[in-house]
């Protein structure tokens, strides 16, 4: 286990700088996983032969679903190192790992210099992202989770999803500068899409920096046997595995649909300018993180339960109402606030889904059991929702995908309702008596 390690009797200060540290570098990783999404409108012409925009929106969508097939492999890699030698080793690994992706992208030629090597650089620096992602989901959310106080573990740990947000929020407003200010669109199409990335690969590297000196999480302390293994993991806590999915699978699907997808719909299907859709998003999203800490905080004084549940029922009942009145929408505002009425819905999993994973393993399986088994359900799920929406909508069937939304979230809520209430039987605080 690495140094440095947070006292475990830390005050509040100490608390807060282990948390920022951590949490800085988190921002740092999904901004680099969303500029992707964000300039996809752009840069999908560079790596693609020219066709209708849905095609070559499809084929970058599709490397975009291909880079989610390594998360599980960085979920159970980065679990496992997290496990064994410490959070911090592993958190430092993925940001480098996250920063040689980047830069691939913004240094790759386009397809007519190079033909079919373009699209084949980009889906490696996908992978390499994917792998890199894949860890940083279930180390960050076991870090953020075990160095917070039990009192306000719900709150300090939504701060993952702030993070997760605010680096979409980033690349939007990076977007948003080279759209308005400093570039034009031919300048954005041809060479300005390149941008993001050299800054995403720098962003990473001065989180590398405040990674190596974070402070490591106490929770390993003591623990010498069966630390990190995918064996004891499955033998011992198959039924916390289950849950980890079930709890999973509408919420990754929910939240990819109404952030990374909905920008495109709102270009593709509502018919609103790039420019406009990306001033909405960016808003929406600044909303949406603000009140990820209130639901984390609302969670600690009634239950992750009730929070699960909201989600569960309303995403059940609203789903097709909201997505196709969104699909309708007569105008920006009406855009607006539709999808927000979604975010809420949204944010009663968001919010706290990172925390319930943690308390349900005990720490020398944390990172492992909270990543791998979170990373195989986004993957299979959450990496596959865009091409889905778009595959729909090509056939002439985009509503489609609302019911697959809908049902996928119903699974969820028959999980959340048969499952214990994680605050209360945390092994966190089994762990700490």
């Amino acid at each position: 286990m690495t140094t440095n390690p947070l006292p475990q009797h830390a005050t509040t200060a100490w608390r807060l700088k282990a948390i920022f540290t951590g949490s800085v570098g988190n921002l740092v990783e999904w901004y680099d996983w969303y500029a992707y999404s964000a300039f996809a409108l752009y840069f999908a012409p560079a790596f693609f032969p020219k066709s209708n925009s849905t095609v070559q929106l499809l084929n970058t969508a599709a490397i975009f679903a291909v880079g989610f097939l390594m998360r599980p492999i960085g979920g159970w890699l980065f679990g496992s190192i997290a496990d064994k030698r410490g959070r911090k080793d592993a958190l430092t690994l993925s940001v480098l790992l996250m920063s040689f992706g980047s830069m691939i992208i913004a240094c790759t030629p386009t397809y007519n210099s190079i033909g079919l090597a373009a699209p084949v650089l980009l889906l490696l620096a996908r992978l390499l992202q994917g792998l890199s992602i894949g860890g940083e989901y279930g180390t960050s959310a076991t870090y953020l989770s075990e160095v917070a106080s039990s009192d306000k573990r719900g709150f300090f740990s939504s701060f993952q999803y702030v993070t997760m947000i605010g680096g979409q929020l980033l690349a939007l407003g990076i977007q948003l500068s080279l759209q308005k200010i400093f570039l034009t669109q031919a300048e954005l199409s041809e060479w300005g899409w390149r941008i993001p990335f050299v800054i995403g690969a720098i962003l990473a590297l001065v989180a590398l920096y405040l990674r190596t000196n974070m402070h490591e999480s106490v929770a390993l302390e003591g623990k010498t046997k069966e630390r990190g293994s995918v064996k004891v993991l499955l033998k011992k806590h198959p039924y916390a595995v289950l849950t980890v999915v079930g709890l999973t699978l509408g919420g990754t699907i929910a939240f990819y649909t109404y952030t990374t997808y909905m920008q495109k719909f709102l270009v593709n299907t509502v018919k609103l300018s790039k420019e406009d859709s990306t001033v909405i998003t960016f808003f929406l999203m600044l909303i949406y993180a603000a009140i990820q800490p209130m639901f984390g905080w609302l969670s600690d004084k009634i239950g992750r339960k009730p929070l699960l549940i909201w989600f569960g029922v309303m995403g059940t009942l609203f789903t097709v109402p909201l997505l196709s009145a969104i699909g309708q929408a007569g105008s920006v505002w009406a855009a607006f606030y539709l999808i927000l009425c979604a975010l809420v819905i949204v944010s009663g999993y968001t919010s706290i889904n990172a925390v319930v994973k943690a308390e349900l393993f005990p720490a020398e399986v944390r990172a492992l059991g909270v990543g791998l088994p979170y990373a195989l359900t986004v993957a299979i799920f959450g990496g596959t929702a865009e091409y889905l929406a778009l595959y729909f909508k090509n056939i002439g069937h985009e509503s489609y995908y609302y019911w697959y939304v809908t049902g996928c979230i119903f699974i969820s809520l028959l999980v959340y309702v048969f499952a214990k209430d994680s605050r209360a039987n945390s092994y966190m605080d089994k762990e700490q008596l």
